[in-house]
C-alpha cells in the first residue's frame, strides 16, 4: 500500500482557519514537521486544501 510523507513546509500565521484545521487535522504543528499517512482520498482532500503549505512525497 502506498504512504505519503506529508511535511509543512510554510508557516501558520496569517493563514486561513480551513487550511489551518486541515493541517491540524494531519498532524502538523511545526515548520518542517511531517508525518506519514496512508494514500487515501481522505487524505488526498486534506492536502488539496492546504497545498500551498505543503510538501508530499510518496514512500513505500
Amino acid at each position: 500500500m502506498k504512504k505519503l510523507k506529508v511535511t509543512l513546509i510554510k508557516g501558520r500565521p496569517g493563514n486561513k482557519a480551513k487550511s489551518l484545521a486541515n493541517v491540524d487535522a494531519l498532524g502538523l504543528k511545526k515548520t518542517n514537521s511531517f508525518k506519514i499517512h496512508p494514500d487515501n482520498p481522505a487524505i488526498r482532500g486534506m492536502i488539496f486544501k492546504a497545498n500551498h503549505l505543503l510538501k508530499v512525497e510518496e514512500v513505500q
